[in-house]
């Protein structure tokens, strides 16, 4: 029955993001009323806010086991632009016996060990699955109150979260005595118009969010990191890849290069950390820029984007609201910690978020403290939301599953490590004339990289 399944959409708290699951959760409830059935409970991440790391889900599962242990037998997990066709839905889980300990989802693996996931299954990566968020999950009732039973004696241990999916599909797995992943072919991220839909319980709208005109490039402020000694090698790719896309753009060093041209803020280069730096550019940003420049992006100098999308995406968001956006991790959410956006990938901020910042007493508590987690402290600390976008990426292309990288459009991507940097851009993140001309959705011939 459809009162037995708990809907739970990964929403957040930006308004642009409650606004789109919101559409969701009428679009199910309607469904459901036109199918003359009772209607589901609809739940919304960012809604349970009780627990810092709701967004993490396994902290949630006690308080789902209380709720719903009883009188439901599956919680459906999916992300605000998952589309869900309710009758195909409970058709395919209708094939699973409910009774019993399900993890359901559109499988996941490695090609090769990555750095996301700690070198996981080394000798063979291709054996541990995990689900593909955007195509929609599934557990049944036992399982959550298998892992609500584990969470209560062992509390979560992990201190970071970097990858939630593959984390998840870890713990629930543990080590061989839970269940593996059960990979269901209804559950798809093909777009709603695919051949193949007649199939599918699931689809995903793999675009590049437009709501409005994109962003003027002159509306977008782009920070460079650096320091002398990548001055020769790093800056050299920004030059022939993106730069062209900015229209506001200054490299910060250790030392004032006129050739480039880099600006010296005062601040000695640290191995690691750079929390000083980035202080140093956010109250430039605040105190030099022209005040009617609404948003900041603070990236490495070894980090490829693509500005050009970056306008079109930021059309969606209110340039008044304190936002501050990126690919986020967590730190210590088990245990109260708190979430940031990770710096590799791209650092956005709107004006307000900056002044707000900065307005309070919150600092590096040394220069190479790790900015992004000082800044992710700092901003949970005033309340101020992080919101998260998968198309921002703190690792290369080869480190994520092709099958992932295939439903989006990305923004940027991250490191030169093993790579041909300059192809990289010009294969994931470079306008095409397609694009430039209508911003319609646009397939890539995305060659192994």
């Amino acid at each position: 029955e459809l009162k037995e399944i708990v809907f739970v959409i990964q929403s957040q708290s930006n308004s642009f993001h409650s606004k789109r699951a919101e559409d969701l959760k009428r679009d199910i409830l309607k469904q459901a009323a036109d199918l003359g059935k009772e209607l589901p409970i609809v739940l919304l991440i960012h809604e349970i806010d009780r627990h810092e790391g709701a967004w993490t889900i396994l902290p949630l599962m006690r308080d789902f086991s209380i709720a719903y242990g009883r009188n439901s037998s599956w919680i459906f997990f999916c992300e605000e632009d998952t589309r869900i066709q309710v009758v195909k839905l409970l058709e395919t889980l209708g094939r699973f016996d409910a009774s019993k300990e399900w993890f359901l989802g559109k499988a996941l693996y490695d090609e090769e060990s990555t750095i996301i996931h700690h070198y996981a299954f080394a000798e063979n990566p291709t054996v541990f699955k995990f689900p593909d968020f955007a195509a929609g999950w599934a557990l049944s009732i036992p399982l959550v109150n298998k892992l609500a039973i584990k969470l209560k004696s062992e509390p979560l241990k992990s201190d970071f979260t970097i990858d939630l999916k593959h984390e998840i599909a870890l713990y629930i797995w543990q080590k061989g005595d839970g269940p593996h992943l059960t990979p269901v072919p209804e559950f798809c991220t093909d777009d709603v118009n695919s051949y193949k839909v007649d199939q599918c319980a699931t689809t995903f709208s793999n675009f590049l969010p437009l709501c409005k005109e994109p962003v003027k490039k002159e509306d977008v402020f782009v920070a460079v990191k650096t320091c002398r000694k990548f001055h020769g090698d790093r800056i050299p790719v920004v030059k022939q890849t993106w730069e062209r896309e900015a229209a506001l753009i200054e490299y910060y060093s250790d030392y004032a290069d006129s050739s480039i041209p880099t600006i010296d803020l005062g601040v000695p280069n640290t191995e690691r950390g750079h929390c000083g730096k980035t202080f140093a550019i956010l109250e430039r940003f605040l105190n030099h820029s022209s005040p009617r420049t609404p948003w900041l992006v603070i990236v490495d100098d070894d980090t490829l984007i693509s500005i050009f999308r970056l306008r079109k995406l930021l059309s969606c968001y209110d340039p008044n609201e304190a936002v501050f956006l990126g690919e986020r991790y967590g730190y210590g959410l088990g245990t109260g910690g708190y979430s940031y956006i990770t710096g590799g990938g791209g650092m956005v901020f709107s004006r307000p978020a900056v002044q707000k910042l900065l307005a309070s007493k919150c600092r590096c508590y040394s220069m190479d403290a790790p900015d992004d987690m000082v800044l992710g402290m700092c901003f949970s600390g005033l309340g101020i939301p992080i919101t998260h976008s998968p198309l921002f990426h703190q690792a290369r292309p080869m480190d994520y599953p092709k099958d992932y990288l295939s439903h989006q459009i990305p923004i940027s991507f991250h490191k030169h490590w093993n790579i041909d940097p300059v192809k990289v851009y010009f294969t994931w993140l470079a306008p095409n004339a397609e694009e430039v001309l209508n911003g319609k959705k646009v397939g890539y011939n995305r060659e192994d990289l």
